[in-house]
């Protein structure tokens, strides 16, 4: 079968793209924004990239288009998709009935750290010897590739994201996926251009809990009280809590102060285990995304003592505090992190796990921060930080200026990308780290500040 995917570059939708391939489809794909990772990845899997939509793309016709959540009426390419009557589904549709079936699957959701906790739970199950398969929002370093179908009875790990699914499928991705077990990591405010508020996400992430069987589980983040007003809606499964409370079922503790050290307690109706952590990621929500991924592994019959011993070899997802380089002992860091409590958690994390300053570059790229709905807490989310530059991009209609003037770290905002890089470079000094934080490709900002490092340092 010839499968086509609009949209292909985004990290869903290439992960389908991976796993077509890995079924034996032909795949092909455009997409308006082809950037590594993703198209490297795609690339190198022998799948056909087209830069751009129109409708020539899809000449020769393909048997099935798969169509991103990106994509909407009015594109060349969706256009001539209905005008030829081509059979077209939503990525989820498509996971849900060409790979899912048959497999016990564990669904990761959350605002923040789905992503890690995804790849968490993967390599946890992969040490454990059970072939997992996995789609994620990015590529997990311990495996190389964002999917694939794992052993034909093994576990299948998804990135469960509430976003909505299509533009003909409005509802969240994750409603399709009718997971054994639900993650539940955290559960904020987010996705302002497709929900009017809080209440309206608590509601999709009820509609999760509804598609959970009732000898599975749901493990919730303790602390959460969006979390708490979804479950007072009706669940129907076994709930397990896990964080820093003193009652949790799996209980965090910490044992150094950027959480590279921690402790796991976990109590249930046949007695209590402990195990110890030590492992090289920092933060102590990095620490409560390994917590949730010991519990869900736990689930499926890994032990706790199995499950510590992987965490010392897990290596963080691409994107996610990934060193790109270091020069004259000033390092770059890459991290994904856009929403404010992401930025803020991700910088806290990165202070108390080095020493030397930390300078922050930061694109307000995702939607949310577009529409400039949660602008007013960016000053106090950069606190950590002993600098930091905001890049103001084309199509941002509301100014950065207001969050620098009300910023405590020193601030400035720069709205050219070859300025940005020239004035952060004359500032880094060596011990530095620099870490550039943004949601799409930052006009390859991480390689660009290296080249100029080079030449003033090198």
């Amino acid at each position: 079968m010839h499968v086509h995917i609009l949209g292909i570059c985004g990290t869903f939708m290439g992960s389908l793209a991976l796993l077509a391939r890995e079924l034996g489809h032909r795949v092909s794909g455009s997409d308006a924004n082809v950037y590594p990772p993703m198209s490297t990845q795609l690339e190198a899997a022998g799948i056909t990239l087209q830069d751009g939509y129109e409708g020539g793309n899809l000449a020769p016709r393909p048997d099935l288009v798969i169509i991103g959540n990106a994509l909407s009426r009015g594109n060349p390419e969706v256009e001539e998709v209905l005008k030829a009557r081509l059979p077209y589904v939503s990525g989820p549709q498509w996971l849900a009935e060409h790979v899912l079936p048959g497999r016990r699957v564990i669904a990761v959701a959350g605002t923040h750290g789905k992503t890690t906790t995804a790849s968490l739970t993967a390599w946890l199950l992969e040490a454990a010897g059970l072939a997992p398969g996995f789609l994620i929002g990015g590529v997990p370093r311990n495996f190389g590739v964002s999917a694939r179908l794992g052993a034909p009875d093994a576990p299948f790990v998804v990135e469960a994201d509430e976003y909505d699914t299509a533009f003909f499928d409005k509802r969240s991705k994750f409603v399709h996926y009718r997971p054994e077990i639900a993650v539940l990591n955290n559960l904020e405010f987010d996705h302002a251009d497709i929900f009017p508020d809080l209440a309206a996400i608590e509601r999709q992430f009820h509609h999760l809990v509804r598609t959970v069987p009732g000898d599975g589980a749901l493990l919730v983040a303790d602390g959460e009280p969006a979390l708490e007003r979804v479950l007072e809606q009706g669940a129907w499964t076994p709930i397990s809590r896990f964080g820093a409370a003193d009652d949790s079922d799996w209980r965090l503790i910490l044992e150094a102060p950027d959480a590279s050290r921690f402790r796991v307690q976990h109590v249930d109706e046949r007695g209590g285990e402990e195990a110890t952590v030590h492992w090289a990621l920092s933060g102590e929500y990095n620490a409560r995304n390994a917590l949730a991924a010991l519990a869900a592994a736990h689930a499926l019959g890994v032990g706790l003592e199995t499950g510590a011993a992987a965490l010392s070899r897990f290596e963080s997802p691409r994107r996610r505090q990934e060193l790109r380089g270091e020069v004259a002992g000033i390092r770059v860091i890459d991290d994904f992190a856009h929403h404010p409590t992401a930025i803020s958690a991700t910088l806290d994390g990165l202070k108390a796990g080095g020493d030397g300053r930390l300078l922050a570059v930061i694109e307000p790229r995702s939607n949310t921060m577009r529409l400039g709905t949660l602008r007013a807490r960016l000053a106090e989310s950069v606190a950590a930080a002993d600098a930091v530059w905001w890049y103001q991009p084309a199509g941002l209609d509301w100014s950065l200026d207001e969050v620098v003037a009300t910023s405590a770290s020193p601030s400035q905002v720069i709205d050219d990308i070859d300025a940005l890089v020239a004035a952060v470079v004359a500032e880094a000094c060596p011990g530095d780290r620099i870490v550039a934080m943004s949601n799409g490709g930052f006009g390859g900002i991480h390689e660009r500040l290296l080249a100029a490092l080079e030449v003033a340092h090198g």
